[in-house]
């Protein structure tokens, strides 16, 4: 033991379920050697906090974007027609939510470097 290339022991308590969660990332890689595949994700894992206004941004026009729709189509079914600035006004919801959309993924390009 004296010879040991690592003397520090860290010891971590899991339930389990987390246990059996571990047991099916290790698979992933594949090895069975518990030590260096906690070693390997302690010191090169990555942590990702998504705290991002665009996703919110995103979610509230897509929200937008819904009950505009829903006004129309109730609109249409009042009325038994589509108004030709109503097909207008989706063709622009639609534009909004690309552009939204491409603004996202312009983020989360960052993330993936």
């Amino acid at each position: 033991m004296e010879n040991r290339k690592r003397k520090v022991q860290l010891i971590v308590r899991v339930t389990a379920e987390e246990r059996e969660l571990i047991e099916v990332k290790m698979k992933q890689i594949p090895t069975m050697n518990l030590s260096a595949f906690a070693r390997k994700m302690l010191i090169d894992g990555h942590i990702i906090l998504l705290d991002m206004p665009e996703i919110r941004e995103h979610s509230a026009q897509l929200q937008k974007i819904g009950d505009n729709v829903n006004q129309i189509v109730k609109r249409m079914n009042q009325t038994g027609n589509l108004y030709s600035n109503d097909i207008e006004e989706i063709k622009e919801l639609i534009t909004d939510v690309w552009k939204s959309e491409r603004q996202l993924l312009y983020c989360f390009k960052g993330l993936t470097r």
